[in-house]
């Protein structure tokens, strides 16, 4: 059933129709719940518009529904519509020459982060309780973090793209975002294909890299002391402060392999590997590695193109660490600073999404407290 477009819908949906979960005499687990869907997944019977009004004219109505639509329907929730990303799934800002740049609900004046801008804004501004987004380069864990809520990419391959328009297959995965973690567990219950008995391990190391968040997060934020508080009192001797194991020159490597056309995908493949290895070792058994999810406050809307490369840059320098190892992230939200969404991220090994999310579950409080107590006892920024 079709629905109009209103007003007061922060410029999130592109259009508005339900979807209803199928009748049941059981209590499904996400039942009562209702969530919005990227203009990016199928859904039989309807156009995917891609973000592009001419890609949208061009292409037929979709022959069937994405397994995850169809999944979290199944699981008793109900679509309300489509949300707006940015176009052809190409940025990480969440601003849409052509369908509008959805409303940031937690900071007005600046960018909502993409592609998955609508669904982070729906779910932000208390339009449904969840959303369903896409994220290659970081296009649920960027607008997550803008707009103060949870989101996660999980493990690259573990969650199905099918009838999904693809961007880049190498690093496509389907996430999902909500306010609270308790709707949150709900939803990734349902969507995670994992075996729930490894929830209840403790995580044997917790890395903290000062200088990640000292050279590409915002050390007003104060969210490196407030992880090693919150990790110290949670998990006490697991905490360990190291430097990232990356050498110089390690993102203009990584940017060159990425946008290079001429250079051979074999030196690419071999970056992607001697990454992986790296990284699989200081994650392996049951560590995790702690890490801003952007680097500092969302852009300003119609930001200097100059000003927005260097912050990209330096956002891709650190949404890369899960995007080129197939790592599942957790970008968590801290609370509003100064008018702007703060946001730290948890890493895990492949495969470790649900102890990822047990983790989380386990520390979230204290983060909290911490974040009050921090920012509480500092004065503001001017």
């Amino acid at each position: 059933m079709a629905m109009g477009l209103e007003a007061g819908d922060y410029g999130a949906f592109m259009e508005k129709f339900e979807l209803l979960p199928p009748q049941s005499e059981q209590q499904l687990p996400l039942h009562g719940l209702t969530f919005a869907i990227k203009d990016i997944f199928d859904i039989s019977g309807r156009v995917t518009g891609f973000g592009n009004p001419d890609w949208a004219r061009t292409h037929a109505p979709a022959a069937a529904t994405s397994p995850v639509v169809l999944a979290t329907l199944a699981a008793g929730a109900t679509s309300v519509g489509k949300t707006v990303m940015d176009e052809m799934a190409y940025s990480i800002n969440g601003e849409n020459a052509h369908y509008g740049t959805p409303t940031n609900p937690c900071a007005p004046d600046r960018v909502p982060g993409g592609s998955s801008s609508g669904s982070a804004v729906a779910v932000a501004a208390k339009l449904v309780d969840f959303a369903l987004g896409t994220d290659t380069g970081g296009s649920v864990r960027v607008p997550a973090a803008y707009c103060g809520i949870f989101g996660l990419r999980p493990s690259h391959g573990l969650v199905s793209t099918e009838n999904v328009t693809p961007m880049s297959q190498m690093f496509d995965t389907v996430g999902w975002f909500a306010r609270d973690l308790s709707t949150f567990s709900l939803v990734s219950n349902v969507l995670l294909p994992l075996p729930a008995d490894n929830t209840t391990k403790q995580p044997t190391q917790f890395t903290i890299p000062k200088d990640c968040f000292e050279i590409l997060g915002s050390l007003k934020d104060q969210t490196y002391q407030i992880l090693n508080a919150s990790v110290a009192k949670r998990f006490g001797k697991w905490v360990k402060t190291v430097k990232p194991n990356l050498g110089p020159g390690i993102r203009e490597r990584v940017y060159e392999a990425v946008t290079s056309e001429d250079g051979p995908m074999e030196d690419f493949h071999a970056l992607k590997t001697e990454f992986k290895s790296g990284l699989s070792a200081l994650v392996k058994d049951d560590r995790i590695l702690a890490i801003p999810t952007v680097p500092g406050s969302p852009p300003k809307l119609r930001m200097e193109a100059g000003a927005l490369e260097n912050f990209r840059a330096r956002a891709f320098s650190l949404l890369s660490i899960a995007g080129l190892s197939g790592f599942c992230q957790l970008s968590i939200p801290l609370g509003v600073r100064d008018g702007v969404p703060v946001s730290v991220s948890l890493v895990a090994r492949h495969g470790a999404d649900r102890f990822l999310l047990s983790v989380a579950q386990e520390l979230y409080e204290t983060l909290k407290e911490e974040t009050k107590k921090a920012w509480s006892s500092s004065q503001p920024s001017l």
